[in-house]
């Protein structure tokens, strides 16, 4: 699948972009419903304003293109952008007292365009809407069979989330699972220096002028910047060595590279975020396709006999695996250790992934330890071990 890096030094027309006549050749492709995903280190790279460019550029071209939400967060050049293109009204939901505009998800299935441009990607619905996540919404617009141009900033991928809160001290809330990022035909990285993307702020282009210094000082950092760019580099080819390996594997073609698989260990107990999210980031930097999230059901455990608080927690690690694309497996056994290295051993796995709480020498000794029978027992098997 074709997938680009849009850099945008400034919001002008005449600067290099994806040809809209790529986007236009994929919607002819086939009658499934294209995705196009922009991504960004940051608020103000340009987003917003690319998308609003194709609009117009796919209208000229005879397409029927409406504004499903677009948020210009008061910026000049995108306002202006915005011009004849048709607006689907948002619906308006109260809540605590307040009206918010939400958009419109029925109004634009009813009104069935071929592409619908979808912005603020990672944003969370008002209660009442019909779907929880902004993101759902544009799955529900696909499996109508409607085209969605969207965007989104890297900081709202969900396995990037524990990186983001310590590299820019910002916890982010609103997330979208990396398994949505399978689902795009494109992803674009709007790309700026961080030069410019400072200077847009300081001449109060992303931020009112109250927020300006504080905004350099923390997120907008050089070096917090920096990162995030590099980040977004990363996830654009990421999804570009996804596209080729699923794009050999349908034609039949050799693979480029002997294929891995990761295999992350859940125990029932306690939470698995750190260890999920790991696993993750070491699949998408080496762009393995296969990975699984297992862990192992005991007598103790079985449905009827596990206590709620344990499976509350198993619920929501096997949520959080889920979202960020792992193959959640069950095993069953009171061995854990003989289950988990079976499964390894018949999947072919590559990569084992445990997690490994604080525990002294007596008790290890005592009850032995599960990575250490791992280790001496399987041996083609990279094994990482994350502290909780």
């Amino acid at each position: 699948m074709f997938v680009d890096t849009q850099h945008s030094e400034t919001p002008d027309r005449d600067r290099k972009r994806p040809s809209p006549e790529c986007l236009l050749s994929r919607l002819e492709e086939n009658e499934r419903a294209k995705l196009r995903v922009y991504i960004g280190a940051a608020a103000g790279v340009g987003k917003t304003y690319q998308m609003l460019e194709d609009a117009h550029q796919l209208k000229k071209q005879g397409i029927d293109v409406v504004i499903a939400t677009v948020e210009t967060h008061g910026r000049f050049e995108t306002e202006e952008q915005i011009q004849d293109l048709e607006i689907i009204p948002p619906k308006k939901l109260e809540y605590k007292g307040a009206v918010f505009n939400e958009m419109d998800l029925d109004a634009v299935m009813r009104r069935r365009p071929t592409v619908a441009i979808v912005d603020e990607l990672a944003h969370s619905n008002i209660p009442g809407s019909k779907n929880t996540k902004r993101y759902q919404d544009v799955l529900e617009l696909l499996e109508q069979g409607i085209s969605v141009v969207t965007a989104v900033n890297i900081q709202h991928i969900e396995s990037l989330n524990d990186i983001v809160a310590r590299t820019a001290n910002v916890k982010v809330q609103e997330t979208v699972p990396d398994s949505f990022f399978r689902r795009a035909d494109e992803v674009i990285d709007v790309d700026v220096s961080v030069d410019t993307l400072r200077g847009r702020l300081r001449q109060g282009r992303i931020y009112s002028i109250e927020k300006i210094e504080q905004a350099l000082n923390s997120f907008f950092r050089k070096g917090n910047l920096a990162t995030l760019r590099e980040l977004a580099l990363r996830q654009v080819a990421l999804h570009q060595s996804v596209q080729d390996h699923e794009y050999r594997e349908r034609e039949g073609l050799e693979q480029a590279v002997v294929p891995e698989k990761v295999m992350v260990c859940m125990a029932s107990r306690g939470s698995a975020r750190k260890l999920l999210r790991t696993g993750a980031r070491i699949v998408g930097r080496h762009a393995y396709r296969d990975w699984f999230a297992v862990y192992v059901e005991t007598t103790s455990e079985e449905p009827g006999r596990i206590d709620p608080e344990t499976y509350s927690k198993l619920q929501q690690n096997i949520r959080l695996a889920e979202r960020l694309g792992a193959q959640v497996v069950r095993l069953k056994g009171n061995d854990v250790a003989d289950q988990l290295m079976k499964f390894a051993r018949e999947n072919k796995i590559t990569h084992v992934i445990f997690g490994q709480s604080a525990r002294s020498w007596w008790q290890i000794l005592l009850k032995g330890s599960i990575i250490n029978q791992f280790l001496r027992e399987v041996n083609d098997a990279a094994v990482h071990v994350i502290p909780l």
